[in-house]
């Protein structure tokens, strides 16, 4: 693997002309955040080996580097799901990459659906703490062969979201008078969504929001000694009682939240 990281870092860095400092994931709906880039360069998944080519709407495909809040970064338009079929090591490989670039922050973000039912579509929440359910389960991306180059084989999870990044973070939230939330993010496999009975049993194991990524790609980057900050844009209610959720749903409060969700990441971008 360390050979293929190296040659999808060399094509990508031939073409960006700067080093990242932090890696930006951003998921459904909210790729259009990399439009505020300033000296931007893009390149296509497709011209990246090792990486798919994302199929679900609201997801680009493509890699975007270049300055945000006067920060160095790369920004992954769109990214690639397990359901799709996928193995947990190609969900994950772009981290590698932007790990090989420099970045020694990731920001990951997704849309998920909230299971409190004193939150609602469109507010924002900062990840604590995750449950990987389809890891614990067995589809891990550090199962198999390691390689000690790429980190510990045993990386410890316990505080993978609890770093110096958290004040800012709050900070600019409250100058910016935007209530963020907190709590536990937890990963399906998906595609489906969830069963009013699977609701209940998310909420009884602690979880605060559910969806289906982000966590093998927190794995990987705890693994590589990244920082991590992660945040769930709440795109439906995810709640016995309430309407069934849909991916059209998804993106338009995707597309609404893009204001206030950008000002968040390039205040946090503007205090590092």
């Amino acid at each position: 693997m360390i050979e293929q990281i190296e040659t999808a870092r060399t094509i990508i860095a031939d073409r960006a002309g700067m080093t990242p400092r932090v890696g930006l994931i951003l998921g459904s709906g909210l790729g259009s955040l990399a439009d505020e880039l300033s000296q931007a360069s893009v390149v296509p998944y497709g011209d990246i080996p090792g990486f798919a080519v994302p199929t679900i709407a609201g997801h680009r495909g493509e890699l975007a580097l270049g300055i945000l809040g006067g920060q160095p970064v790369a920004v992954l338009r769109g990214r690639f799901h397990f359901y799709e079929g996928y193995s947990m090591q190609q969900i994950t490989f772009p981290v590698r990459v932007l790990r090989a670039l420099g970045c020694d922050t990731l920001i990951v973000t997704n849309a998920a659906g909230g299971l409190r039912d004193d939150w609602q579509a469109g507010d924002i929440m900062r990840i604590v703490d995750q449950i990987f359910l389809p890891g614990m389960a067995g589809f891990h991306p550090l199962r198999g062969e390691h390689d000690e180059r790429l980190g510990p084989r045993f990386p410890a999870m316990l505080g993978a979201f609890m770093n110096d990044l958290v004040p800012p973070a709050r900070a600019v939230a409250t100058a910016q008078g935007l209530t963020l939330r907190e709590g536990v993010y937890l990963m399906l496999s998906g595609p489906h969504f969830e069963s009013a009975a699977e609701m209940r049993m998310l909420r009884a194991w602690g979880a605060d929001a559910v969806g289906m990524s982000t966590a093998p790609e927190v794995v990987v980057a705890r693994q590589a000694g990244m920082r991590i900050l992660g945040f769930s844009l709440i795109t439906n209610l995810a709640l016995p009682d309430a309407p069934p959720a849909s991916h059209a749903e998804v993106l338009e409060v995707g597309r609404q939240a893009k204001p206030k969700f950008a000002a968040l990441i390039q205040g946090i971008l503007e205090r590092m």
